[in-house]
């Protein structure tokens, strides 16, 4: 009896002590008991919302440039010879890569089959498949792409599908957890949480996002993936991460659900995205130069440079203006003004704070258009695609085109568009058309021509050069 009591004394005492090691490890940690207590359970959360991530799969083939002959070349000229076009680089210096395939992620935001993924990932893609958490694999079609968000809206033909519910990233704040679901490295469904570690992060190449930084766990495979809170409600979409190994390092980013929603309307409506435009350039203050300009604190977006004719010309704004404020918002950096520009409607009229020789002025600017190569190929596609062409986009053979090609006549297809006559025939981007049922065509005008007369329901040979093969194809207008 006496050995009873001593036994279960010393497990009372073990179970305090252990308490107070505990307590004491939290409070040298700078975490209170409570604390330490809040951390979330995530699975309730991620069984409800892992049927709405898909896995995206893009297969293409591409002809890639060789450098191999510019091996003893510096990196700047490299880089030079990647930018060149392709149809210029001799080709002995090109080379076919047969087939390639990339992984990411993406969630769906309707039950009818509209899915949300980076830009990034389905880049030049020939073939876009989307395997859904019960194992089917759909082909997917794209709707849009929108490279300075980096975000794509795709569409697959499915009903009854479970979709996210997307939150309001303007109400996240520094510290709160988040979680995110996608298929690092092809791992399907894999959840990884964190905080939030920074809002409104702008980096080099997303003038237009800024981004919600975390130090969620991201790695090759989750981009496009979506990034959850507590309320499982998307507040972002999993873009990129800062490494210098290729791998996860504690920090990534991800696009703000409430820009996201602006941009897939925008792609689902019209299928290009349009943003507002001041005609400025602009650049961050230092200090000494924040002296100069008779200003306190380097603070706010130093003009640099104000585009003729343009909306801030119009204004008043002139080089050397420091501008502080744009509506309602702030501006402490010159990152701050770009996203809120172009956010704005075209034709909105905003004021502008701004510093001129060391007071304060207010400006009010009427918002243009900002120059968008999409929309232009939009409009070319509408144009090409009027019910009587066969819905290409196409040039004449560059004289390197006609060496290469060894060819004296023929029209270049740069653009199939997509659901049109010529892709239903298995015209590619890239192919040479050299005759139309037995016509030589040598301008995109005689191509034009010779379509026109096609007859209805009757099939008409086209002979095109795919790379090295020639080959006919039957176009069927019906």
């Amino acid at each position: 009896m006496i050995r009873a009591i001593i036994q279960q004394t010393d497990r009372i005492l073990t179970k305090i002590l252990t308490t107070l090691l505990i307590a004491m490890m939290l409070v040298g940690m700078g975490v209170s008991k409570a604390q330490a207590f809040e951390l979330p359970d995530l699975t309730t959360l991620i069984e409800n919302n892992r049927n709405t991530v898909v896995n995206i799969k893009v297969e293409s083939n591409r002809e890639d440039v060789s450098l191999s002959e510019f091996n003893d070349l510096p990196d700047e000229l490299k880089e030079f010879f990647k930018s060149i076009p392709h149809s210029k680089i001799p080709k002995s210096f090109r080379h076919k890569k047969h087939f390639s395939e990339g992984y990411g992620s993406g969630f769906i935001i309707a039950s009818d089959g509209y899915i949300v993924t980076n830009a990034h990932v389905v880049d030049d893609a020939d073939s876009i498949k989307i395997t859904l958490s019960d194992k089917r694999e759909l082909d997917a079609k794209l709707i849009g792409s929108d490279k300075d968000s980096d975000i794509a809206l795709l569409k697959i033909e499915a009903t009854g599908l479970p979709s996210v519910e997307l939150g309001d990233s303007s109400k996240l704040k520094v510290g709160q957890w988040v979680y995110a679901i996608g298929a690092p490295f092809g791992l399907d469904y894999t959840a990884t949480q964190g905080i939030v570690s920074a809002l409104s992060r702008h980096l080099p190449d997303g003038n237009y996002v800024p981004f919600i930084q975390t130090d969620v766990s991201i790695n090759p495979g989750n981009s496009g993936g979506p990034l959850f809170d507590l309320t499982g409600k998307v507040v972002g979409v999993n873009s990129m991460i800062y490494s210098r190994s290729g791998g996860y390092m504690g920090v990534s980013f991800s696009v703000p659900v409430n820009l996201v929603k602006n941009v897939t309307d925008q792609l689902k409506t019209k299928g290009y995205v349009s943003r507002g435009k001041l005609g400025v350039h602009i650049q961050d203050l230092s200090q000494e130069l924040a002296t100069s300009f008779r200003l306190k604190s380097p603070e706010g977006a130093l003009v640099a440079k104000v585009e003729p004719n343009s909306p801030a010309e119009k204004a008043g704004i002139i080089t050397g203006d420091v501008i502080i404020g744009y509506g309602n918002e702030i501006i402490r950096s010159a990152a701050d003004l770009p996203p809120l520009v172009g956010d704005t409607l075209i034709g909105n009229e905003v004021t502008v704070k701004l510093i001129r020789n060391g007071k304060e002025k207010s400006v009010g600017v009427k918002v243009g258009r900002l120059d968008n190569k999409a929309e232009k190929e939009k409009k070319e596609i509408a144009k090409a695609n009027n019910g009587e062409s066969l819905g290409l986009l196409v040039s004449e053979l560059t004289e390197e085109q006609r060496k290469d090609a060894n060819l004296k006549k023929g029209v270049y297809i740069s653009r199939v568009i997509p659901d049109s006559i010529a892709e239903r025939a298995g015209f590619k981007n890239g192919d040479i058309i050299r005759l139309f049922n037995n016509q030589a065509v040598g301008t995109p005008d005689e191509l034009r021509k010779a379509a026109k007369k096609m007859p209805k329901n009757k099939p008409v040979a086209v002979l095109i050069l795919r790379g090295q093969q020639t080959r006919f194809l039957a176009v069927l207008k019906k």
